[in-house]
């Protein structure tokens, strides 16, 4: 994360703008096929490489969260912060941390992390060398109202992890050779250490997660440089802001990793033509991985890609076990996994929705008493949508009032797009006000179920 050159910092005494309301952005790939377009719809929570995108503060008893806005009415990328009040249960207008200007597409998304001082840090997205991503930084602990400008460079897919007393361990792609996996290290935000590259086998995609100083990422590869082609699963870890990385046994890494089959794999899913897109992962009880996400016979979405599965890998300390949950009907539908004890779930759009071939579909969680070997659905969390739901994320250190955070909108065609929060028990599910006439107001309650 070489520093970049940026023509101003900060706001010169002005506040952040706000909106008057939570809109998603609405995207379609424009890759059509027979069977729609290989992805689109409402893509505020988009991607599983964007992490995390919500935080729960008990200091500020806040929980804190980024998506991908857009201005009403149009294909408009706004980059945007806010937060859910638990104790006076209302979310404030929106702050407009960077507008994207030209760009419509939500792989310009922002990631968030808040350091030990609660000062809100909004990696924003870039692609490739075409658009560079941005750092800002607010300019008070646990305020949305000002951000400032921090650094400017190369970095997409950002996914910064903030360790107490230490600093920002951020892991990000760039397009060197392919999409591949770098990270840097920094004390402020401000000065990054060089990048360095952990593996470079065609490209990847990689969803990573946070436990106190312990960083796990999970990923795949793109063999010949292709991302249609992404397939195999691999994870290491860091428990030493990256001085360090291993495998699930513990063994020392050699990075960056340059040979698929090396010590960091988990399967060879390219010798059983299967693809693989991670959704999300965890740690159990025994602090022992577990990483959820979808298998595929196809990149196109439709009966090509047909068996495609929600399957979960969970290192036992011995060995990867591996369970198929329900058949998945996207290969771009994403849930969460929430490890609950001896209670683990998932919750994603497992259910057909009013757009049935498209990405996402209708919430469920979905819960495993036997260490993900066998599942059952225990809730339906929406149900008669008119659009379809997509991109549920999982909040860190989660509060049981907003337990998850996802978007709607309509594969098919150009719709508005909502935001959407759910309780630990999948009873409630709120909608974050459309339209605002006031600086706060109360999420409408859609769902409760006794």
């Amino acid at each position: 994360m070489i520093l970049g050159i940026f023509s101003c910092f900060g706001h010169s005494g002005h506040a952040s703008p706000q909106d008057d309301g939570y809109r998603g952005i609405w995207f379609t790939l424009g890759q059509m096929t027979p069977y729609g377009d290989k992805y689109s719809g409402g893509l505020g929570t988009y991607t599983a490489n964007h992490v995390p995108m919500a935080i729960y503060s008990p200091e500020a008893k806040k929980t804190f969260f980024v998506y991908g806005g857009a201005k009403a009415g149009k294909r408009h990328l706004l980059n945007m912060v806010s937060y859910y009040d638990h104790e006076r249960g209302v979310a404030p207008r929106p702050t407009i941390v960077h507008d994207k200007q030209t760009v419509n597409d939500p792989h310009d998304n922002p990631s968030l992390a808040i350091d030990e001082k609660g000062y809100l840090w909004i990696f924003v997205s870039g692609r490739a060398k075409k658009r560079p991503g941005f750092i800002y930084r607010g300019t008070k602990p646990y305020s949305i109202d000002d951000f400032e400008l921090q650094w400017e460079g190369e970095i997409t897919y950002p996914q910064p992890r903030w360790i107490e007393g230490k600093g920002f361990l951020h892991l990000f792609t760039k397009y060197t050779d392919g999409r591949e996996l770098y990270w840097s290290t920094s004390p402020d935000g401000r000065n990054w250490a060089p990048d360095q590259k952990f593996a470079g086998l065609g490209g990847h995609y990689q969803t990573s997660h946070q436990i106190g100083n312990r960083i796990i990422t999970a990923f795949n590869r793109h063999p010949d440089h292709v991302a249609d082609k992404r397939t195999d699963l691999y994870f290491i870890q860091t428990d030493d802001i990256g001085a360090s990385w291993k495998n699930v046994e513990g063994q020392t890494l050699k990075l960056p990793l340059t040979e698929p089959d090396n010590p960091a794999r988990i399967r060879d899913y390219a010798a059983e033509k299967r693809l693989v897109y991670i959704a999300d992962l965890d740690l159990d009880a025994k602090g022992r991985p577990v990483i959820l996400y979808i298998t595929s016979a196809s990149f196109s979405p439709g009966p090509p890609g047909v068996p495609r599965w929600w399957t979960v890998a969970h290192w036992t300390g011995k060995d990867w076990k591996f369970a198929e949950i329900t058949r998945a009907n996207h290969n771009y539908s994403t849930g969460s996994l929430y490890l609950e004890g001896d209670a683990w779930r998932i919750i994603g759009p497992t259910e057909t929705g009013p757009q049935p071939i498209g990405g996402g579909g209708e919430v469920a969680a979905w819960i495993s008493r036997d260490e993900g070997k066998t599942w059952s659905k225990e809730r339906d969390l929406t149900q008669k949508s008119p659009l379809n739901h997509n991109y549920v994320r999982r909040p860190m250190h989660a509060n049981p009032e907003f337990y998850a955070f996802w978007a709607d909108g309509n594969p098919d065609k150009f719709s508005p797009s909502h935001l959407y929060f759910a309780d630990k028990s999948g009873e409630k599910v709120w909608q974050l006000p459309y339209d605002m006439k006031s600086d706060f107001e109360k999420p409408k309650l859609i769902s409760k179920q006794e």
